[in-house]
């Protein structure tokens, strides 16, 4: 069957069956095939119409490879020979919004100097496929994955972009946003103007009755803006002969609207925003379709897509419609894709979820790498609260293990709100209620809690429940804003201890632009009409210029920032023992201190991390390490076998003396 397959969609695509690429295109097809089959058939083998499906998926996958450059298909085999490139001590990342830090891809291109002089091989663009120009969630509401956002560039200017960033030795990332699209792409316009076929690839419903079923197990996500999970749509009865072209939009339907008759209305599934419509997977056309748009964007030249709120795109009555087992074998079948039609791309999963169902999400076989939420969140706790309990126990609990040939991308700031993902139960054992500690939390990096360094703004405030996240800059959270002089002193080292573990930890440490030089908030977003409600403006403030031109000014906070990171990130690309996953926990004898030991062939180093404003007398007790060693931070001569002071603050990477 499959022989017959290849041998249609050849004759569909005009394949010349001894071309060398067709040729490789059928190699990877037969790989890859029985796990893309099995994949779907788990999904959508109940549908009389599957085998169709198959093939039109397929097609799609021999289309887009025939699409692929050939340069991508070189950079294709040059990654088959190094698989696991991203566990390299060399890999360092960054993150930013084109338009807030160089003004449009030109402007990015320009900043590429600037990347190599900080060390990056890896560069996330936050969200710039076109979008409403005031509802946009920052990006994340798609009107069109096959357009640039036009004051940004557009896409030609884009493939420039990531080929000189690839010929520089810098991989480029993108999101891929495949939970939903804006209400103003030109399927949630056609469904809206009655068009059957594309009614279905959103959840549509008639009436409340099936909302309110589901809503009995769904949580809110964004309740400030509108309760529960779905919207109600306007009347599609006057709307049928709207959609004519891709230029047409609906931005004047306002599904905000007072409500005269909720249950005469039609609802569609917004789980996040009322312009954002979920995409209804359960539809293997929606499948195909988004698989056509994944491959397009890879054909660009983006070599690692963030997979966007992996957690939400499944949904089944009776559940809380979070990582459900559909969602994983979703995006499994789209790896199998990708390893057929563009063997290179990578998955980097966004799952902002208990750490226990975040690992799940991270194979060769589903996502390559994932963000690590919780040693981004328990980074923070440990320095609201000076202890390290939360992240030792976590460290004891395995929490941080992946499976083989994959990797964290270690982070202190996003784009997005801190929430506090830990686990409750590691909480109880330590005898931390978990609720009430995420109360002190909130309090303490909203500057409510007395004595705290931190100014930062709630996000998603809950009044019934009392949760919120937590939105600022790196410099903000850490007291760089603060009044007291000392505080400030002790917020520079404070942002270099949080960005020393992120490189040491193992994997992809990724720098958020603006915390290498200590960028503070930006309060100007609460004057703006259509940003005001949302805090994590807070912390995109645009590039400061001013404080990039001090970089290499040691009098300024700026500078001490960036050149004691860059002497970081130096030491790191030059210590094979930072590279991979691999580490074991080194007790000591202060609550203050976290240490644990890398190592890589014959090269071991212990990490050792003091988390307050305190000078701890520390032991060390599970290394590996033996007699005088020193820190390659300082510079100083360590004898492990004893006890030795740390400063406040202080980060050490001690190796053998040898």
């Amino acid at each position: 069957m499959r022989d017959e397959i290849i041998e249609r969609i050849a004759d569909k695509v005009n394949a010349d069956i001894q071309s060398a690429n067709w040729q490789q295109f059928v190699k990877q097809l037969n790989a890859h095939y029985p796990t893309l089959y099995r994949h779907l058939h788990a999904l959508y083998g109940h549908s009389p119409d599957f085998p169709w499906h198959i093939e039109t998926i397929l097609l799609t996958a021999a289309k887009m490879w025939q699409a692929r450059p050939a340069a991508l298909k070189a950079l294709d085999a040059e990654r088959g020979q190094h698989p696991t490139w991203y566990q390299s001590q060399q890999q360092l990342g960054g993150v930013c919004y084109v338009d807030l830090f160089a003004g449009n891809l030109n402007g990015v291109r320009a900043k590429i100097p600037y990347f190599k002089e900080l060390g990056l091989t890896y560069l996330h663009l936050m969200p710039l496929f076109d979008a409403p120009k005031d509802n946009n969630d920052g990006g994340y509401a798609v009107s069109s994955y096959r357009d640039v956002y036009p004051t940004l560039g557009n896409m030609p200017q884009l493939i420039a972009l990531a080929d000189e960033l690839r010929a520089n030795g810098i991989a480029l990332c993108l999101d891929f946003i495949f939970n939903h699209t804006s209400n103003e792409h030109i399927w949630a316009q056609k469904a809206l103007a009655g068009d059957p076929h594309y009614r279905d690839f959103y959840l549509i419903f008639p009436d409340r009755t099936l909302p309110d079923q589901y809503e009995r197990t769904l949580r809110e996500i964004f309740p400030d803006e509108h309760p529960g999970a779905f919207s109600p749509l306007p009347d599609i009865s006057s709307q049928k002969s709207v959609v004519s072209s891709q230029t047409e939009k609906v931005s004047n339907l306002n599904l905000k609207s007072k409500i005269q008759n909720p249950k005469s209305l039609e609802w569609v599934w917004t789980t996040f925003h009322t312009f954002q419509w979920d995409l209804n997977y359960a539809n293997p056309a929606v499948f195909n379709a988004m698989s056509e748009e994944m491959l397009f964007i890879a054909n660009l030249g983006i070599e690692i897509l963030r997979m966007d709120a992996v957690a939400f795109i499944w949904k089944q009555m009776g559940t809380t419609c979070e990582n459900l087992p559909q969602a994983h074998t979703l995006i499994q079948a789209f790896n199998a894709m990708c390893r057929i039609a563009a063997p290179s791309l990578l998955f980097k999963s966004e799952a902002i979820v208990h750490p226990d169902d975040v690992v799940k999400y991270i194979s060769t076989d589903e996502c390559q790498l994932s963000y690590n939420p919780l040693l981004m969140a328990l980074l923070w706790e440990s320095l609201a609260t000076r202890q390290v309990r939360l992240l030792r126990k976590s460290l004891e609990k395995g929490r941080f293990q992946l499976p083989p040939n994959t990797a964290w991308v270690n982070y202190v700031r996003c784009h997005d709100d801190i929430g506090w993902t830990f686990s409750d139960e590691d909480a109880a054992e330590l005898g931390i209620n978990g609720y009430d500690h995420r109360r002190f939390l909130n309090n303490f990096y909203t500057a409510r809690f007395p004595g705290s360094f931190a100014q930062g703004l709630p996000f998603q405030e809950n009044p019934k429940t009392g949760d919120c996240r937590i939105s600022g800059m790196c410099a903000a959270l850490t007291g760089l804003e603060h009044y007291d002089v000392t505080t400030r002193q002790h917020a520079v080292l404070r942002i270099l201890l949080m960005h020393g573990l992120t490189l040491a930890f193992g994997g992809v440490p990724l720098i958020y632009l603006g915390d290498e030089i200590g960028t503070r908030n930006d309060y100007s977003f609460a004057s703006d009409p259509h940003k005001k409600h949302d805090s994590r403006w807070v912390h995109r403030p645009h590039a400061d210029e001013h404080a990039y031109a001090l970089r290499n000014d040691s009098t300024t906070s700026a500078g001490r920032i960036y050149q004691s990171l860059s002497q970081l990130v130096k030491l790191r690309k030059n210590t094979p023992a930072l590279g991979g996953n691999q580490r074991h926990l080194v007790y000591t004898n202060s609550d203050h201190v976290l240490a644990f030991e890398r190592s890589a062939a014959d090269s071991k180093v212990v990490v050792v991390a003091n988390f307050s404003e305190h000078s701890p007398s520390v032991w060390l007790h599970g290394h590996t390490l033996s007699g005088m060693a020193h820190d390659l931070i300082s510079g100083d001569a360590v004898d492990v076998g004893r006890a030795f002071t740390l400063k406040p603050y202080q980060m050490m990477w001690i190796v053998s003396k040898d």
